[in-house]
Protein backbone atom coordinates (compact mmCIF):
# COMPACT_ATOMS: atom_id res chain seq x y z
CA UNK A 1 0.00 0.00 0.00
CA UNK A 2 1.31 3.43 -0.94
CA UNK A 3 -0.25 5.75 1.65
CA UNK A 4 0.80 9.24 2.68
CA UNK A 5 -0.25 12.55 4.20
CA UNK A 6 -1.35 14.91 1.43
CA UNK A 7 -1.84 17.81 3.85
CA UNK A 8 -1.34 18.34 7.58
CA UNK A 9 -3.95 20.77 8.94
CA UNK A 10 -4.54 22.59 12.21
CA UNK A 11 -6.91 25.28 13.45
CA UNK A 12 -7.81 27.32 16.48
CA UNK A 13 -11.29 27.42 18.01
CA UNK A 14 -13.21 30.38 16.60
CA UNK A 15 -16.81 31.60 16.30
CA UNK A 16 -18.89 29.80 13.66
CA UNK A 17 -22.40 30.85 12.55
CA UNK A 18 -24.73 27.82 12.67
CA UNK A 19 -28.45 28.24 11.97
CA UNK A 20 -28.42 31.85 13.11
CA UNK A 21 -26.46 31.19 16.32
CA UNK A 22 -22.77 31.63 17.08
CA UNK A 23 -20.90 28.56 18.36
CA UNK A 24 -17.21 28.03 19.07
CA UNK A 25 -15.64 25.50 16.72
CA UNK A 26 -12.23 24.21 15.75
CA UNK A 27 -13.54 22.65 12.51
CA UNK A 28 -11.84 25.17 10.21
CA UNK A 29 -8.39 23.73 9.56
CA UNK A 30 -5.64 25.11 7.34
CA UNK A 31 -2.59 23.44 5.86
CA UNK A 32 0.65 23.75 7.82
CA UNK A 33 4.14 23.82 6.37
CA UNK A 34 7.04 21.88 7.82
CA UNK A 35 7.10 19.37 10.65
CA UNK A 36 4.47 19.62 13.39
CA UNK A 37 4.80 18.08 16.85
CA UNK A 38 2.33 15.30 17.72
CA UNK A 39 1.69 14.77 21.45
CA UNK A 40 -0.82 12.66 23.35
CA UNK A 41 -3.60 15.24 22.88
CA UNK A 42 -2.93 15.99 19.22
CA UNK A 43 -1.07 18.32 16.92
CA UNK A 44 0.72 21.41 18.14
CA UNK A 45 -1.35 24.48 17.23
CA UNK A 46 -4.66 22.61 16.92
CA UNK A 47 -7.72 23.18 19.10
CA UNK A 48 -11.15 21.67 19.60
CA UNK A 49 -13.98 23.74 21.06
CA UNK A 50 -16.15 20.98 22.52
CA UNK A 51 -13.97 18.37 24.23
CA UNK A 52 -17.03 16.27 25.09
CA UNK A 53 -17.24 15.15 21.44
CA UNK A 54 -13.87 16.02 19.86
CA UNK A 55 -10.28 15.68 20.99
CA UNK A 56 -8.92 13.95 24.05
CA UNK A 57 -6.64 10.93 24.15
CA UNK A 58 -8.73 8.67 21.90
CA UNK A 59 -9.59 11.41 19.36
CA UNK A 60 -6.31 13.31 19.31
CA UNK A 61 -5.98 13.41 15.52
CA UNK A 62 -8.67 13.28 12.82
CA UNK A 63 -7.83 11.73 9.43
CA UNK A 64 -9.86 12.00 6.23
CA UNK A 65 -9.33 10.35 2.83
CA UNK A 66 -8.47 12.81 0.05
CA UNK A 67 -10.28 10.52 -2.39
CA UNK A 68 -13.66 11.79 -1.06
CA UNK A 69 -12.97 15.45 -1.80
CA UNK A 70 -14.35 15.28 -5.37
CA UNK A 71 -17.72 14.14 -4.00
CA UNK A 72 -17.91 17.04 -1.54
CA UNK A 73 -16.86 19.53 -4.21
CA UNK A 74 -19.64 18.27 -6.48
CA UNK A 75 -22.44 18.26 -3.88
CA UNK A 76 -21.48 21.75 -2.69
CA UNK A 77 -21.64 22.99 -6.29
CA UNK A 78 -25.07 21.38 -6.75
CA UNK A 79 -26.27 23.02 -3.53
CA UNK A 80 -24.57 26.28 -4.54
CA UNK A 81 -23.22 26.37 -0.99
CA UNK A 82 -20.66 28.78 0.43
CA UNK A 83 -17.85 29.43 -2.01
CA UNK A 84 -19.21 26.54 -4.06
CA UNK A 85 -17.24 27.46 -7.17
CA UNK A 86 -13.95 27.26 -5.28
CA UNK A 87 -11.98 24.05 -4.91
CA UNK A 88 -12.17 22.76 -1.35
CA UNK A 89 -8.68 22.98 0.14
CA UNK A 90 -7.39 20.18 2.39
CA UNK A 91 -8.65 20.58 5.95
CA UNK A 92 -12.10 21.74 4.77
CA UNK A 93 -13.80 18.74 6.41
CA UNK A 94 -12.15 19.53 9.74
CA UNK A 95 -9.43 16.91 9.40
CA UNK A 96 -5.89 17.16 10.72
CA UNK A 97 -4.50 14.65 8.22
CA UNK A 98 -5.70 14.59 4.64
CA UNK A 99 -4.61 11.11 3.63
CA UNK A 100 -4.06 9.46 0.27
CA UNK A 101 -4.43 5.73 -0.20
CA UNK A 102 -6.42 4.76 2.90
CA UNK A 103 -10.21 4.79 3.28
CA UNK A 104 -12.69 3.94 6.01
CA UNK A 105 -13.28 0.56 4.33
CA UNK A 106 -9.62 -0.41 4.87
CA UNK A 107 -9.17 0.43 8.56
CA UNK A 108 -10.23 -1.25 11.78
CA UNK A 109 -10.22 -0.11 15.39
CA UNK A 110 -6.75 -0.89 16.72
CA UNK A 111 -4.89 -0.63 13.40
CA UNK A 112 -1.67 1.38 13.62
CA UNK A 113 -0.46 4.00 11.16
CA UNK A 114 3.32 3.80 11.52
CA UNK A 115 5.18 6.90 10.36
CA UNK A 116 8.95 7.29 10.50
CA UNK A 117 8.72 9.50 13.60
CA UNK A 118 5.44 8.55 15.33
CA UNK A 119 2.64 5.98 15.51
CA UNK A 120 -1.10 6.64 15.55
CA UNK A 121 -3.80 4.08 16.44
CA UNK A 122 -7.23 4.02 14.78
CA UNK A 123 -9.80 4.56 17.55
CA UNK A 124 -13.23 5.33 16.07
CA UNK A 125 -15.13 6.94 13.18
CA UNK A 126 -15.97 10.62 13.15
CA UNK A 127 -19.66 11.37 13.65
CA UNK A 128 -20.68 14.69 12.08
CA UNK A 129 -22.51 17.35 14.06
CA UNK A 130 -24.52 20.42 13.02
CA UNK A 131 -21.29 22.43 12.69
CA UNK A 132 -20.37 20.32 9.65
CA UNK A 133 -23.46 21.66 7.82
CA UNK A 134 -22.36 25.22 8.61
CA UNK A 135 -18.79 24.81 7.46
CA UNK A 136 -19.84 22.99 4.26
CA UNK A 137 -22.43 25.69 3.56
CA UNK A 138 -25.56 23.56 3.14
CA UNK A 139 -27.96 21.82 5.52
CA UNK A 140 -27.73 18.30 4.12
CA UNK A 141 -23.98 17.78 4.59
CA UNK A 142 -24.40 15.77 7.82
CA UNK A 143 -27.05 13.60 6.15
CA UNK A 144 -24.80 12.98 3.14
CA UNK A 145 -21.87 12.00 5.34
CA UNK A 146 -24.14 9.65 7.29
CA UNK A 147 -25.51 8.05 4.12
CA UNK A 148 -22.17 7.73 2.31
CA UNK A 149 -20.19 6.51 5.31
CA UNK A 150 -17.36 8.79 4.21
CA UNK A 151 -16.69 9.91 7.76
CA UNK A 152 -12.93 9.63 8.22
CA UNK A 153 -11.54 8.32 11.50
CA UNK A 154 -9.97 9.41 14.75
CA UNK A 155 -6.51 8.39 15.88
CA UNK A 156 -4.92 8.10 19.30
CA UNK A 157 -1.20 8.81 19.66
CA UNK A 158 0.73 5.65 20.47
CA UNK A 159 4.20 7.12 19.96
CA UNK A 160 4.72 10.89 20.03
CA UNK A 161 6.88 12.58 17.40
CA UNK A 162 6.42 14.86 14.40
CA UNK A 163 4.46 14.74 11.14
CA UNK A 164 4.51 16.70 7.89
CA UNK A 165 2.74 16.73 4.55
CA UNK A 166 4.35 14.15 2.29
CA UNK A 167 5.12 11.69 5.10
CA UNK A 168 4.42 8.10 4.11
CA UNK A 169 3.08 5.52 6.52
CA UNK A 170 2.57 1.81 6.85
CA UNK A 171 -0.72 0.31 8.06
CA UNK A 172 -0.12 -2.34 10.74
CA UNK A 173 -3.23 -4.49 11.33
CA UNK A 174 -4.66 -4.55 14.84
CA UNK A 175 -7.03 -7.24 16.12
CA UNK A 176 -9.41 -6.66 13.16
CA UNK A 177 -12.57 -7.16 15.20
CA UNK A 178 -14.48 -3.95 14.35
CA UNK A 179 -14.10 -2.03 11.11
CA UNK A 180 -14.49 1.76 10.96
CA UNK A 181 -17.16 1.63 8.24
CA UNK A 182 -19.06 -1.09 10.12
CA UNK A 183 -18.94 0.81 13.42
CA UNK A 184 -20.05 4.04 11.74
CA UNK A 185 -23.08 2.37 10.10
CA UNK A 186 -24.05 0.63 13.36
CA UNK A 187 -23.97 3.85 15.41
CA UNK A 188 -25.77 5.91 12.75
CA UNK A 189 -28.63 3.37 12.70
CA UNK A 190 -28.90 3.27 16.51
Amino acid sequence: MNSSIISLNTGRAAPLLCNGEIHQSGIRKQAREGRVRVAALGLEGDEQADLSVHGGLSKAVYAYPSEHYGFWQTVRAQAKAGDWGQVLPPGSLGENLTLQGLSEQQVWVGDVLRFADCELVVSEPRFPCFKFNAVMGFNKAVKLMSESGWCGFYLAVQREGTLAAGDRFELLPGPREVGIAELFRAKIRA
